[in-house]
């Protein structure tokens, strides 16, 4: 069990409203200029809110170039199971799949599925609409934060990660419990880890077996974060350029996808998509890199201005921010979806 002087110690997992504490001013600045609370909004125009918070994966599925990501059902919650199993049985998705809210975060509710039986108690659960899609069979999966000014036709990579789901590996006498505990990220969250792995708590792993404790390779579930800005060549930012331009309207913003190796990331093959975080999206990068707290806010600090200054420029093509009640109940929607869903993923 960590120390609380660790915590203080260990920025990158404190609260999210106190990492950002000290640099918030600077985002409130933002909305007095643009007169609107909202103001990133104009951001990426095509998706419900800019991408911020609440946006579904389906609308943004669908602005991605077609084979770009993996084959996709979507389902309604409260339908006949029996409807679910015959589109199943339909599409050429097989077991193992994967599932997750269409309106989701921060890897809630988002599982591996291995039969029939856990889909139906997945789907006899989930009080919102949800996606069941073939598991992707590449490794790797990577992070790219991507930027491109309204009107030019090439952006910019300001963050380039390998991620890596939170894990731990056996050593032939320690319990998954002792592990977990002197895991550096997973005893941050060991109220989660015991109850998603109760059953399996006693267990000694073999020495040098790899034990997932998540399969969401996100900082909110423990993944690890491996820097490959130094890997960034113009093959790769050809490559990010001719996805973004498909729709031409995702202006700022993180690609998450999978591959089968970097170098044939590069090449354009053996990859796809996992999703698109628009306005919202933090730059991860930060993240795991020995950076220190101001370091980091200098560098979110440089994002929120490329943020304000697309948004603003799109404003000026008419595309106007959401007005403030709208806004206001979109949020306050949202707040009580993702707490449904948060209170749901503790107890699946």
């Amino acid at each position: 069990m960590s120390s609380l002087p660790e915590r203080l110690r260990n920025w990158e997992q404190w609260p999210f409203w106190l990492r950002y504490l000290n640099i918030t001013p600077m985002w409130i600045w933002y909305c007095i200029r643009s007169g609107s609370p909202w103001f990133f909004t104009p951001s990426n125009p095509t998706i419900t809110f800019g991408g911020f918070e609440g946006e579904g994966k389906r609308e943004m599925y669908e602005q991605l170039p077609p084979g770009s990501y993996p084959e996709t059902l979507y389902v309604a919650p409260g339908i006949p199971f029996a409807e679910v199993r015959t589109r199943l049985a339909q599409s050429s998705i097989r077991f193992p799949c994967i599932v997750k809210p269409d309106v989701g975060m921060a890897g809630i509710l988002f599982r591996k599925i291995e039969n029939e039986e856990q889909l139906a108690a997945y789907h006899q659960r989930m009080p919102a609409d949800y996606l069941i899609q073939a598991l992707i069979p590449y490794p790797v999966e990577f992070s790219i934060f991507y930027y491109r000014y309204p009107g030019a036709s090439t952006g910019t990579i300001t963050g380039f990660l390998e991620k890596e789901p939170m894990s731990v590996v056996g050593d032939g006498r320690s319990t998954l419990l002792a592990l977990m505990e002197a895991h550096p990220h997973a005893r941050f969250r060991l109220d989660e880890m015991r109850q998603k792995h109760r059953k399996a708590l006693e267990q000694v792993l073999p020495a040098g077996q790899k034990f997932f404790l998540t399969y969401a390779a996100n900082l909110n579930r423990g993944g690890r974060f491996i820097n490959r800005l130094p890997e960034i060549d113009d093959r790769l930012r050809r490559l990010v350029d001719a996805i973004n331009l498909h729709s031409g309207q995702f202006f700022y913003g993180r690609y998450d996808l999978k591959a089968a190796s970097l170098e044939d990331l590069k090449e354009g093959r053996n990859f796809q998509l996992l999703e698109y975080n628009g306005s919202g999206a933090e730059p991860n990068h930060v993240y795991q890199q020995g950076l220190t707290l101001r370091e980091a806010h200098l560098e979110i600090l440089r994002h929120w201005k490329v943020l304000f200054e697309i948004s603003r420029m799109n404003r000026k093509k008419g595309i106007k921010p959401w007005p403030l009640l709208k806004g206001w109940r979109f949020l306050k929607q949202s707040g009580r979806h993702f707490q449904r869903l948060k209170q749901l993923d503790e107890e699946l």
